[in-house]
């Protein structure tokens, strides 16, 4: 039986392909852009020109993510919170405690054995807590945003960060390089301001090991570097991390009702 999970982001639409509820067949991501419509029947063009097969393949269809009710073809609809939890029992089984950080939002779960949620905290009001938050402030420190991670790794000293969003976070920033604050300093005080906001929401439900951290962020090594700082252990990132989601949602499919 092959299954499909669509998973319609802020950023980019992502679709896997599931055979037998385990098996990858095929997988694709796009921009999401500014017509969500479009851009998800490129992936769908994408998915099915590299893995050859065709829409009546699949047998069961189920969407995730900010756009989910965009995704027509689907015939059920999973909440990210659900579809993390299904694709990290998969992809990182022995994970008891899942982080997924996003364009525009964070999540922390703790999950049990079977991909259930057991508990769950979102931070869905204020960027500074996922992605946008780095490329905002990339863009504030005139940093390419591939290059902010690396250049974190460089700092020699801490420097605190205490803004709670993006707004007040930049006007922070312009101070520090005012006071002449060494930009990979500023780098690092950027991703320990991310990892604090996503830790304090692991606390919440109660942090169980292992640890997985999916989401586009943890390609980021200087935002893993301050998560795994601030969590006191490391984190498993599986392959192709931002897929997750797209994934627990074709699981849901093929669970059926």
């Amino acid at each position: 039986m092959i299954t499909a999970g669509i998973d319609v982001g802020a950023k980019t639409v992502k679709i896997v392909l599931l055979k037998d509820g385990k098996e990858i067949v095929g997988q694709a991501m796009v921009p999401a852009g500014t017509e969500v419509a479009e851009a998800i029947e490129a992936a769908w063009s994408e998915v099915f020109g590299q893995s050859g097969m065709k829409l009546e393949d699949i047998e069961a269809i189920a969407a995730t993510g900010a756009g989910k009710e965009e995704s027509t073809r689907a015939t059920k609809k999973v909440t990210e919170v659900g579809a993390d939890a299904k694709g990290a029992s998969l992809a990182v089984p022995e994970a008891r405690t899942v982080i997924d950080v996003g364009a525009e939002e964070g999540r922390a779960i703790k999950v049990d054995g079977q991909g259930k949620v057991v508990d769950f905290a979102i931070n869905e009001k204020c960027a500074a807590g996922a992605g946008a938050f780095t490329e905002a402030m990339a863009r504030a420190l005139e940093v390419p945003i591939e290059e902010l991670g690396p250049l974190s790794l460089k700092s020699t000293q801490d420097v605190a960060m205490n803004a709670q969003c993006a707004v007040f976070a930049e006007s922070e920033l312009v101070t520090l390089v005012h006071n002449q604050t060494p930009k990979p300093d500023m780098a690092r005080a950027i991703h320990n301001a991310i990892a604090d906001r996503i830790v304090s929401m692991v606390r919440r439900v109660g942090m169980e090991e292992k640890v997985a951290l999916l989401g586009g962020v943890s390609h980021n090594i200087g935002f893993v570097d301050s998560l795994e700082k601030e969590l006191g252990t490391k984190v498993i990132i599986p392959d192709n991390p931002e897929y997750i989601s797209a994934l627990g949602a074709a699981i849901v499919a093929a669970e059926g009702d």
